[in-house]
């Protein structure tokens, strides 16, 4: 692995510091920041202090080569199916699903090879005698109408037929601050203390679905990390809590407000929908365990149409009627394998490794990553498993290794998501020829202009983790014939950058594809809007701000060693924090709220990124706008210079970022800015996106509005006071 931006960090920071003030180039995605810390990068320190790369992080036994490409055709989700219509408090009426998790074997490697064990959502009840009662991961797409309620039973059944539960399939370090069920009441969603090193948790597994992307959600709703169950199984042990520290308190606000009841192993929420038409998912978010049950496989789309910055919004600019978009998607009812052709197709990207057997690969021990065998907690500083990054050596689309989709020689429209751990994906169109490519939307809804990829991008789209893109594919001018959707983003951590000239672009034979499309003739003339004319809907900007938050991203490292007892320094976690007076302080998990918006406000949150790596910084219940993002100040080593202080000539969202969205690639050495308002009252959270970083300290709660009446962590005082619930070390969290 080329570990360039420590062997090369003073050079890189001269060569880039005339160009800071300049737009992205075609070729660039961000203008190198220079060597801002180590980051977490794979290397290892010999003695004398020399850093050498090591190799890249090792899949499973089975090589990607033994994988044969482009057998498999694309699986297009179904729609999921409704188990019925309930009236709602106040008169709507609104859609209601019951969907459960479960364990089952897929077909995930091509045929003729094994199936792999996952886990993925379904749904278990169904109004229609045509509605499929299937389980896959990722899931069939929740199809949602804008202003129309969605209620969803959100089930845990990963159990077996005897209702006993299913340990998880991958390795789960207790040592992070994580859901914790052996900790029964009074130690659930903490860090456990240990006198040795633990083996893997294996007992029963926590759940909690989260809707990423949904606005206006309730608390209750949102998937908050403490707010898991267990199965309901026939076998917990006695002691276990089976369910998180807020579980309760929200079942009985879901109760209260809604009407609903939670029991053992579900809970019941709710979404409005009033948000633009957009592309939204749903995956799993339980404390210091999303790295994990993600990787497992649950997740799934789901899609608010319509509403006034909707579709039927967007307008032929030469005629000034209503545009024509690619379609159709896939409907309620539809016969599975579908007997129509679809031309709108959300297509998840994950990466994933495999064992001989088809069974997943995640790594069980830390010394995977950088060869740190030691110390491990509690005798080091080292979690003896959590892995900072993983990436695996093997690319899947919607559930399948390298698919293949049959395109006509006409427009299609894509909403890719980067469902990967930690892989940045660069997705490469450019190889395609006569292929135009366009972006017309984001996480929260269509862009304030169509943004031509290949004329003015290379044909190239960035995405961080949990992104999505709204896309316009255009085959019309394709040759007939076989073309790879190539992938140019790194295996290993991404800190910016171009492909080929800051850093390595990924394995060309492996993880630098991800499916082929087939071109065919079109069967009919193509009767859609051709996407330079589209005029997509406008949208009304977000308030002034009031106040402006500095936010710190920071990583902890610590001295280790390898096998062969040499000092290795490596991260021990990821963290967020905030910037008081110009330092950087960092903060954990369980310290007090710092960010308290009040309700109505809008504020300016800065990300002040002091790592040397890339992060997708997530703030649920909103959509915000991105402001800009501006270098900051280094010093003589190459380190964020503190008091923190930018350098000036702050750089505008980039094209593929105006609109509204909610996760944001925060550059290292640089303050990146968002604009968010905050319209509902509650507890919510932010993190890096990232999922082993935001599972080991890289996620912080943040409440709007003012403390609830019964929340955990607040006991009520005699005279209207409150008093919070002590730390662990007895402290108390500063007000």
């Amino acid at each position: 692995m080329d570990d360039r931006r420590t062997s090369t960090s003073t050079s890189t920071s001269t060569s880039t510091s005339t160009s800071t003030s300049l737009r992205l180039s075609r070729r660039a995605f961000i203008t190198a920041a220079g060597a801002v810390g180590a980051g977490f990068m794979l290397y290892a320190v010999m003695p004398g202090g020399i850093r050498v790369a090591v190799a890249h992080v090792p899949g499973g036994a089975l090589a990607p080569a033994d994988v044969p490409k482009f057998r498999t055709p694309l699986l297009i989700p179904p729609v999921m199916p409704r188990a019925g219509t309930v009236a709602m408090r106040g008169g709507k009426n609104a859609d209601s699903y019951e969907i459960s998790v479960r364990q089952f074997t897929q077909q995930v490697l091509p045929a003729g090879m094994p199936a792999t064990t996952v886990w993925g959502y379904g749904a278990v009840a169904s109004t229609s005698k045509k509605g499929l009662l299937v389980h896959h991961a990722p899931s069939l797409t929740i199809e949602a109408k804008w202003n129309r309620p969605v209620r969803v039973k959100w089930i845990n059944e990963l159990v077996d037929d005897d209702r006993r539960f299913l340990p998880h399939l991958l390795p789960v370090d207790p040592t992070l601050h994580w859901a914790n069920p052996p900790g029964g009441a009074t130690g659930r969603d903490s860090r456990p203390r240990f006198e040795t090193t633990p083996n893997a948790y294996d007992g029963p597994v926590p759940i909690v679905t989260h809707l990423h992307g949904a606005v206006g959600v309730g608390d209750e709703s949102d998937g908050y990390p403490e707010a898991w169950y267990l199965p309901a199984a026939d076998d917990i042990p006695a002691g276990f809590a089976t369910d998180g520290t807020w579980y309760e308190f929200f079942a009985g606000k879901a109760g209260s407000e809604h009407a609903v009841a939670w029991g053992t192993g579900y809970a019941v929420v709710d979404y409005p929908n009033d948000q633009r038409e957009s592309t939204l998912w749903f995956h799993d978010h339980t404390l210091g365990m999303t790295r994990l049950n993600v990787y497992a496989g649950p997740a799934g789309f789901f899609l608010v149409r319509g509403g006034p910055e909707g579709a039927d919004a967007i307008l032929d600019g030469r005629f000034g009627t209503t545009a024509v978009l690619p379609g159709p998607a896939p409907k309620d009812g539809d016969k599975f394998p579908a007997n129509k052709t679809y031309h709108e197709i959300p297509i998840a990207v994950q990466d994933r490794s495999f064992n001989e057997d088809g069974s997943l690969f995640y790594p069980d021990t830390r010394a995977l990553f950088d060869g740190i065998v030691g110390d491990y907690l509690p005798a080091g500083e080292f979690s003896p498993i959590w892995n900072p990054e993983f990436f695996g050596n093997m690319i899947i689309a919607n559930g399948n290794t390298w698919p293949f989709q049959v395109v006509e020689q006409c427009r299609y429209r894509l909403r890719f998501l980067n469902g990967c751990q930690s892989r940045f994906l660069i997705l490469d169109f450019s190889a395609i020829p006569g292929l135009e490519v366009w972006q017309i939307g984001n996480e929260g809804g269509y862009l304030d202009g169509p943004v031509n990829l290949s004329a003015d991008h290379a044909g190239r789209l960035l995405m961080g983790p949990s992104e999505r893109a709204d896309l316009i594919v255009d085959f019309t001018g394709v040759p007939l014939g076989s073309y790879v959707l190539g992938n140019v983003g790194p295996d290993e951590p991404f800190g910016g950058g171009t492909p080929g000239v800051d850093f390595d672009p990924s394995d060309a034979a492996s993880t630098g594809q991800v499916m082929q499309f087939r071109v065919v003739p079109a069967v009919a003339p193509d009767p859609t809007t051709p996407p330079r004319y589209l005029v997509l809907p406008a949208r009304t900007p977000l308030p002034a701000e009031t106040s402006t938050r500095s936010l710190a991203l920071i990583e902890k490292s610590a001295i280790g060693f390898d096998a062969g007892g040499r000092p290795v320094d490596g991260p021990t976690e990821a963290v967020l924090g905030v910037v008081d007076a110009g330092v950087p302080v960092p903060l954990d998990w369980d310290d007090d709220v710092t960010e308290n918006p009040q309700v109505g406000a809008t504020e300016v949150w800065e990300f002040v990124n002091t790592t040397g790596d890339a992060h997708p910084m997530h703030v649920h219940e909103v959509a915000f706008e991105v402001v800009g993002r501006e270098r900051l100040v280094l010093d003589e080593e190459g380190e964020v210079a503190v008091p923190v202080t930018p350098a000036g000539s702050m750089r505008p969202p980039e094209p593929w970022e105006t609109g509204v969205k909610d996760s944001v690639i925060s550059y290292p050495g640089e303050v990146t800015r968002v604009r968010l308002r905050f319209a509902r009252p509650g507890q919510f959270v932010w993190h890096c996106h990232i999922v082993e970083h935001e599972d080991n300290e890289m996620m912080r709660p943040y409440r709007v509005g003012p403390e609830q009446h019964g929340q955990p962590g607040v006991q009520v005082m005699q005279g209207g006071g409150v008093r919070h619930r002590a730390a662990p070390d007895g402290s108390r969290p500063v007000a």
